[in-house]
C-alpha cells in the first residue's frame, strides 16, 4: 500500500508527487509546505486544515448527477438538497457551505432551535429550510417566525402531537404558516452502523395509521394545503444501494397514495441523508458499493417509475446528505513526537570490556546480518531476548547488559524486516504485528477522532512526504491523552505501514483525512485536550493563501470553559508564587512571566521544534 490507498478514498482530491502529498487542484500546493507554513510562527500540536474548493466540488457533484439522472429519465420534478447542520455546525464550515452552494440554491437542515436560529440567520434567501427531531412549541413557533421573514421553510413532523402544535400556534397567532412535512416511518431499513435510523422500531417517524390520522387532522383544520413534503431516513453512511431502492419503492408509493388521498399540494419527497463516503484504504473492505451516478440515477428512475405507474405528478426530489458533502474537505495535520523503536538506537549501546556470552553473539548478529542469513538471525535475535530477560530476572546480568541486549536484538530484528519487507512471508507479517512500531502521535483520538473511539470509524492516515519510499514499519498510533483507549492499533486485515523517521533530524507528519463531519462536532474534551488549530486554505491560480486562522484554546480559556474563573485561578497561582519564601525577587519576576507565557499557550505539548 505505498500510496496508502489513495486511489480508494481520495477522489481525485490528492497526489504524490515528488514524494510529497499535494492538493490535486489548480497550483497544487504541498500540504507539508502549508503545515510548515502554519508552523513557522510557533504553532504547535495538531492543526485542523480546511478546503474550501473541496465542498464547492461535493456539492457540484450531487447536483450534476442528479440534473443529468433528471433529464436521462425525463423526470419531470427538480432535484434540491440542505445541509444538515448537526454533521458540522463550525463557522468556518457553515460559511464555505452557504457560499459554495449559493449558485445552486442549496439550503440547510435544522434539528434543535439552536440550529434552526443558524440556519434562519445562514440560509441563503429563497433556499430551503428544513426542520427535523422533536419540537416543542417554542421551536414550532420559531418556524412561524421564519416563514414570517420570507424564508423557504418545511417543518417535519415527528408525531402527532407536533402536528397538534402547529395547528394551535396557527390558530392562536397571525404569523405566516410555514409548509409541513410528515417524516414516514418505513418498514425499510438501511445498511451499516447506522441502519437502526430505519425500520419499525426507528426512533422517528409516523407509522401509516398516524400518517392516515394526520392527513385527517390537517383537513379539519383547513391546513392540508401547506403539506408539501414527506421525508425519510434509514441511516448515515448508507453502504449497500440495494437497502435505498426497496426504501424508495416504499416511500414513493406512501407519496402517491397521499396525493390520492387529497394531499394536493404535496410536492416533495425528501429522501434524507445517508450518501455513503469512503474511508477506507484497502480495497477488500471499502464503505460502499454504489457510485453517486448510481445513486442519483436509482433515485430518479425509481420515483419516475412509481410516479408513471400510478398516474400522479412527479415529485420534487430533496436529499439531506451531509457527510458526503464535508467529509473530504477537512485534513486533521499531527506530528509524530516520538518513536517507540528510537529507545534503542545503537548511539545508546554502552558494552563494557567483557560482556556476557550473549552479548557478544547479538554483536555478531548484527555485523553479519545479510539477505540471505536475515530470517535465521532475525529467530536467533528473538530467542537470545528471551534468554537475556530469563537471566536478568535470575540475577546472572545486570542493567546494563539487559539494555545493551534489547538494543542489539531490536536492530537485528529491524534490519531484517526491512531487508524482507519487499518479500513478506507469513511468518514475517506475523512478526510485523508483534514488534509493531509505536507512533506518539501530538493529538488526542477522543477530540478530533471520536468515531473511531465510540465506533470504531476507520479514517483514512498517511504521512505527508517519504512518498518515494516503501514504508515497512507495521504502525499503531498512540495519541497524548493518559487513556489506554487512546491508540489506534495496527489491524493485520487493515494494516497500516509507516516509515522509520529519526526525529531527531527532522519533523514527520501524518495527515487523517475525511474527517469534515462529525468528528468537530462530537469530539470531547477528554484530559482537557480541545479543538486543533485551525486553518482555512484557499488554493488560487498562484498559489493559496492561509485564512481564517483559529489558534486552539489556552490553557487558562479551556479551564475557562467549563466552568472555571480564569482569572480566580491566575490570581491564585500568582499569590502563591509571589508570597514564596524561597527564591529571589527577580526569580519571582521572571518565573511569573514563564508561567504567564504558559497558560496563554494551547494545551497540546511542544516537543517539537
Amino acid at each position: 500500500m505505498k500510496d496508502f490507498g489513495l486511489s480508494i478514498w481520495a477522489n481525485n482530491n490528492f497526489l504524490i508527487e515528488n514524494d510529497e502529498l499535494k492538493l490535486n487542484y489548480k497550483t497544487k500546493p504541498s500540504l507539508l509546505e502549508i503545515t510548515e507554513k502554519i508552523r513557522s510562527d510557533g504553532t504547535r500540536g495538531p492543526i485542523l486544515l480546511r478546503f474550501p474548493h473541496l465542498i464547492k466540488k461535493q456539492i457540484k457533484s450531487l447536483y450534476t448527477n442528479f440534473s443529468n439522472a433528471i433529464k436521462e429519465n425525463n423526470y419531470k420534478g427538480s432535484f434540491n438538497a440542505v445541509f444538515p447542520l448537526k454533521v458540522n455546525q463550525f463557522p468556518h464550515a457553515i460559511n464555505a457551505i452557504t457560499k459554495e452552494g449559493k449558485e445552486y440554491n442549496y439550503g440547510l437542515e435544522a434539528g434543535s432551535k439552536a440550529e434552526l436560529v443558524l440556519a434562519m440567520a445562514k440560509t441563503p434567501t429563497m433556499a430551503n429550510i428544513t426542520v427535523n427531531g422533536f419540537k416543542d412549541k417554542e421551536m414550532i413557533t420559531l418556524g412561524f417566525i421564519a416563514a414570517q421573514s420570507g424564508q423557504n421553510i418545511t417543518l417535519t413532523i415527528e408525531g402527532l402531537n407536533e402536528l397538534e402544535t402547529i395547528i394551535k400556534v396557527a390558530n392562536e397567532s397571525n404569523l405566516k404558516i410555514p409548509n409541513i412535512g410528515i417524516r414516514v416511518r418505513l418498514h425499510s431499513t438501511g445498511s451499516g452502523t447506522w441502519a437502526k435510523s430505519g425500520g419499525m422500531d426507528a426512533k422517528f417517524g409516523l407509522t401509516a395509521t398516524e400518517i392516515i390520522e394526520a392527513i385527517k387532522l390537517l383537513k379539519n383544520a383547513q391546513l392540508i394545503n401547506k403539506l408539501t413534503m414527506i421525508h425519510f431516513h434509514i441511516g448515515s453512511q448508507m453502504e449497500d444501494i440495494a437497502p435505498i431502492k426497496k426504501a424508495l419503492r416504499e416511500a414513493g408509493n406512501i407519496y402517491a397514495e397521499l396525493r390520492k388521498m387529497g394531499a394536493t399540494s404535496l410536492s416533495n419527497i425528501n429522501i434524507g441523508g445517508g450518501l455513503a463516503v469512503e474511508y477506507d484504504q484497502h480495497s477488500h473492505s471499502k464503505s460502499r458499493n454504489y457510485s453517486i451516478e448510481e445513486f442519483s440515477s436509482s433515485v430518479v428512475f425509481l420515483l419516475g417509475e412509481i410516479m408513471n405507474a400510478k398516474n400522479v405528478k412527479h415529485p420534487n426530489i430533496f436529499t439531506e446528505s451531509g457527510r458526503f458533502i464535508v467529509a473530504s474537505h477537512a485534513v486533521l495535520i499531527t506530528p509524530v513526537l516520538e518513536l517507540f523503536s528510537q529507545d534503542y538506537r545503537e548511539e545508546l549501546l554502552s558494552l563494557k570490556e567483557e560482556n556476557p556470552p550473549l552479548i557478544d553473539e547479538l554483536i555478531e548478529l548484527n555485523k553479519l546480518l545479510n539477505n540471505s542469513n536475515a530470517i535465521e538471525y532475525l529467530h536467533d535475535a528473538l530467542d537470545h531476548v528471551e534468554s537475556l530477560l530469563t537471566l536478568f530476572d535470575l540475577g546472572y546480568i545486570d542493567l546494563q547488559d539487559r539494555s545493551n541486549g534489547e538494543i542489539l536484538a531490536h536492530n537485528v530484528i529491524k534490519k531484517a524486516l526491512y531487508l524482507k519487507s519487499a518479500n513478506p512471508t507469513n511468518e514475517l507479517e506475523q512478526l510485523q504485528v508483534k514488534l509493531q512500531e509505536r507512533y506518539l502521535i501530538n493529538a488526542s483520538i477522543f477530540q478530533s477522532l471520536p468515531d473511531y473511539w465510540g465506533l470504531n470509524q476507520d479514517f483514512p492516515i498517511m504521512p505527508l512526504n517519504h512518498l518515494g519510499k516503501t514504508p515497512h514499519r507495521a504502525a499503531s498510533i498512540w495519541d497524548i491523552t493518559c487513556d489506554s483507549d487512546g491508540e489506534i492499533g495496527f489491524n493485520p486485515d487493515k494494516p497500516l505501514y509507516l516509515h522509520d523517521i529519526d526525529l531527531d533530524k527532522e519533523d514527520y507528519f501524518l495527515g487523517f483525512f475525511n474527517i469534515g463531519a462529525y468528528q468537530e462536532t462530537l469530539g470531547m474534551q477528554h484530559n482537557l485536550f480541545t479543538k486543533p488549530s485551525e486553518y482555512t486554505i484557499n488554493i488560487n491560480k498562484t498559489g493559496y493563501e492561509i485564512v481564517n486562522s483559529i489558534e486552539s484554546k489556552s490553557i487558562l480559556n479551556i479551564l475557562n470553559s467549563i466552568g472555571y474563573d480564569k482569572n480566580e485561578i491566575l490570581n491564585k497561582l500568582e499569590k502563591g508564587l509571589l508570597n514564596s519564601e524561597f527564591i529571589t525577587k527577580k526569580e519571582k519576576k521572571d518565573t511569573l512571566l514563564k508561567l504567564k507565557l504558559f497558560l496563554k499557550q494551547n494545551g497540546y505539548l511542544r516537543t517539537t521544534n
